[in-house]
């Protein structure tokens, strides 16, 4: 089962190329910049989440796929990376996988020439990590 985490993750991700967030069954995309600022998603980034998570905004999909952002938070799905550009998407936990990856219609991608999208990174948690591992060595 994707949990919530991994759902804001993959779009978080997504939303760094670019991609949209169909709202209101269709009626409305969705794309903010910036998606990370600092160490945290940006507030920009976290309002949308909650919009997405309520109930007045129906139906949402990531543009260029078929699966509903509250059918990836059931059970029956999970997160993986693309076997063709890494970056995450929907996998079904049992029966055939989706058709398509939302790179599919990126043109250029995947481009190991440029950063990958990430998730926000909090500096001093990432030296403390270090320092501590410098000291058990």
């Amino acid at each position: 089962m994707a949990s919530q985490h991994q759902v804001r993750e993959y779009l978080a991700y997504w939303f760094q190329l670019g991609k949209k967030v169909l709202i209101r069954n269709g009626q409305e995309a969705l794309l903010l910049q910036p998606v990370i600022r600092g160490d945290r998603y940006s507030q920009e980034f976290e309002n949308c989440w909650q919009q997405i998570l309520s109930p007045e905004s129906g139906d949402c999909y990531l543009e260029g796929t078929e699966e509903s952002i509250a059918q990836l938070l059931t059970p029956a799905w999970d997160m993986s990376p693309c076997s063709r550009c890494t970056m995450p998407v929907p996998v079904r936990t049992a029966g055939m996988p989706p058709l398509l990856c939302p790179c599919n219609d990126l043109t250029g991608w995947p481009n190991t020439e440029v950063p990958l999208p990430r998730s926000p990174v909090s500096n001093q948690n990432r030296l403390v990590e270090i320092r501590d591992r410098l000291r058990n060595n």
